[in-house]
């Protein structure tokens, strides 16, 4: 199990100060709100943030909601010249504005901490300067003061980049990245900006070695895949109508997303033998799975006066009416003992560890395995790794390393000390990998061909460059240290073709 590996105390550190990474999807909406959200709690209809030092960030957002005259706060609105100096003299403001970041960190040290915070909600411009030569703490008032929602992204992909770096447990990194891809879901849909991070939490990271028929219903259940795939709206025709303007907007009725991605993209994959009779009837085992409050976070909910309780076939196994919640669970048990979802579910694997055109041979042997097994991904990975075709000559150094791997190993070659991931992440994004926000639920290719082009190979070389120059805000490298014999990528240029595939 990964958890017998004890984990790197120095990345253990690190998380600390992404202390969303811990919070379900209730609390990141109330601790970490949108400017919408902001002005609901101005009228009384959300709750402040429990934690006295968010509640007095939330009151400073109301503050400037108030003084613009009931408009939502924009945190990086320019800066109003009459405010301004009524914080600070033409000086000072200069001098924020002009100063090294080394002087503008000076004085702004010598500010009250409240001066401090309006500096940093009035003075856009000045932020970056402080966040790369203040200390953790400072960049997270920063970072909260110019925007709280906008955390809780950057805490999960700077999180994904620290671990792959730092973390011991590294074949659990790798599953979790490939998990969370195959079930992919858009961080930046609606409700899912807050249902993410539980979701990977949750649902992905704890079940990466585990039983697959497990995976799939807790991933059925999430609220962010019911969210990303509509199908917390999927009622059943004798659902009660909704009422009022908004009801027609809203598309409520049998919605087959979901039960088309579970069986092309998570399950048998598209060659898998099914229908669209076999997508309209999933479609409607899953009615009535839902969420209570989305937009506040909620969590799932089974309501049987959404469901379709009438009788349904799916791939030939009639599925009795009157089954209520059970109709969705009996589903996810016949597509996850199909062998098509056993070869498909290999041949992703395969592709992502070995090959891109993993052998015949090799998916045979996993894909027996799984179902022999009832799809324990332990077993199936045991098989994979055993297997002559792991290690053979012609699987070494196949594939290329995806943005997040080169970015990740180029950083570990050359000892890096990442005080900050916030650079790193942006570089994986301008790779071609923004993390969590690849939109199509297809999530992104197990194949290097992906990226293998001329524009990609040049945009790593160019970060290799100013990583090895010390020109990465948040990291620190030792270029000697890594030069060492012991270093098992000494002497391979960072760009260099075998570089990108160790």
């Amino acid at each position: 199990m990964p958890n017998r590996i004890e984990e790197n105390p120095v990345l253990l550190e690190k998380l600390k100060t992404l202390d969303t990474l811990n919070l379900d999807g209730a609390e990141l909406v109330r601790d970490y709100p949108t400017p919408q959200m902001v002005k609901q709690m101005v009228a009384g209809q959300m709750p402040f943030p429990k934690d006295p030092d968010k509640r007095m960030m939330i009151e400073k957002l109301v503050k400037k909601y108030d003084e613009k005259a009931g408009q939502p706060p924009n945190p990086n609105a320019p800066p109003d010249p009459a405010e301004l100096r009524k914080l600070l003299s033409d000086d000072e403001i200069r001098g924020l504005r002009q100063g090294t970041p080394e002087q503008r960190l000076a004085f702004f040290k010598t500010l009250q901490q409240a001066k401090q915070d309006d500096v940093i909600m009035s003075m856009p411009g000045v932020r970056q300067a402080l966040s790369n030569t203040g200390s953790p703490e400072l960049r997270r008032r920063i970072e909260l003061l110019s925007g709280p929602q906008q955390v809780v992204y950057r805490d999960l992909a700077e999180a994904k980049v620290l671990r792959a770096i730092y973390s011991n447990r590294q074949l659990e990194e790798q599953l979790d990245d490939f998990w969370f891809n195959h079930f992919n879901v858009f961080a930046d849909k609606g409700a899912d900006r807050y249902l993410v991070t539980d979701y990977e939490r949750e649902v992905i990271r704890p079940r990466v070695l585990g039983k697959f028929r497990d995976l799939l219903e807790a991933t059925a259940k999430s609220p962010a895949m019911l969210f990303y795939l509509d199908n917390w709206q999927s009622v059943g025709p004798n659902a009660p109508q909704q009422r009022g303007q908004g009801a027609k907007k809203q598309g409520r009725g049998l919605n087959e997303n979901y039960g088309r991605e579970l069986m092309e993209l998570h399950t048998l994959g598209v060659d898998g033998g099914y229908t669209q009779k076999d997508v309209t009837e999933v479609a409607r085992c899953f009615t009535g799975w839902t969420i209570n409050q989305p937009n506040r976070g909620g969590k799932f909910a089974f309501n049987p006066r959404l469901h379709d309780n009438g009788e349904k076939v799916v791939l030939g196994v009639t599925i009795p009416a009157g089954g209520g919640e059970s109709d969705g669970k009996k589903v996810l048990d016949i597509l996850s003992r199909q062998p098509a979802t056993a070869r498909f579910i290999s041949k992703k694997l395969a592709m992502r560890f070995v090959a891109d055109e993993p052998p015949p041979a090799l998916l045979d042997q996993m894909a027996e395995t799984f179902q022999k097994t009832d799809g324990d991904i332990r077993q199936v990975m045991l098989t994979m790794i055993d297997s002559k075709e792991f290690w053979s000559v012609g699987a070494f150094r196949t594939k290329m390393k995806s943005p997040l791997e080169m970015v990740a190993s180029a950083v570990r070659s050359v000892n890096g000390n990442v005080d900050y991931a916030t650079a790193l992440m942006q570089q994986v994004a301008q790779l071609g990998e923004p993390l969590y926000r690849k939109l199509e639920p297809t999530g992104y290719s197990n194949s290097s061909k992906e990226w293998a082009n001329s524009a990609s190979l040049m945009a790593r070389m160019n970060f290799a460059l100013q990583l090895a120059g010390n020109k990465v805000p948040g990291v620190k490298v030792e270029i000697a240290e890594a030069a060492q014999p012991g270093n098992p990528l000494a002497g391979l240029p960072l760009g260099s073709p075998d570089f990108q595939k160790r």
